[in-house]
C-alpha cells in the first residue's frame, strides 16, 4: 500500500545551464591563448615544425641568412654575443632565450649560441615556424 509520491525518487532531468558555462569559460581561455604574438622579432625564415614559442617574455637571440646576430633587434657582434646575453640577463628573473635561426644557416652557428646558453645555464627554446 503506497500513500503519495515515492521521496527517494531519483530525477532523469539534467541541467545544461553550468555546462554550458563551463564550455563558454573554456572558449574564452583557448581564444585568449591562441593570440599570443611575436612582437620583437626580425623578419627570418625558421625552419618548419609542429609547435609554437611564445617569445613576449624572453629575449630572442637571432641569426639572419648573413651570419648577422642579434639580440632582440639590435646587432651583435659574434665575438660580443655571449658577453652582451650575460649582462642582459644578469638581473633577469627568468634566464631564458629563444634562438631565432634562419633554415640556411649552419648548425655551427646554432651550436654556439647553444653552447652559450649551456655554460651560462641560460633556458634556451628554438623558434620553428608552426606551418
Amino acid at each position: 500500500m503506497r500513500i503519495g509520491k515515492n521521496k527517494n525518487k531519483v530525477s532523469t532531468e539534467f541541467n545544461m545551464s553550468s555546462m554550458t558555462d563551463i564550455v563558454f569559460l573554456l572558449l574564452i581561455f583557448f581564444m585568449l591563448t591562441s593570440t599570443m604574438v611575436t612582437t620583437n622579432a626580425l623578419d627570418l625564415v625558421l625552419p618548419k615544425a609542429k609547435g609554437k614559442t611564445d617569445s613576449n617574455k624572453s629575449t630572442a637571440v637571432s641569426i639572419d641568412e648573413d651570419l648577422n646576430f642579434f639580440i632582440d633587434k639590435e646587432k651583435v657582434n659574434e665575438a660580443d654575443l655571449e658577453n652582451q646575453l650575460i649582462a642582459l640577463l644578469a638581473n633577469a628573473e627568468n634566464k631564458a632565450i629563444i634562438l631565432r635561426a634562419e633554415k640556411s644557416v649552419p648548425h655551427e652557428k646554432v651550436v654556439k649560441v647553444m653552447d652559450i646558453a649551456y655554460r651560462n645555464q641560460i633556458k634556451m627554446v628554438v623558434a620553428v615556424n608552426p606551418k
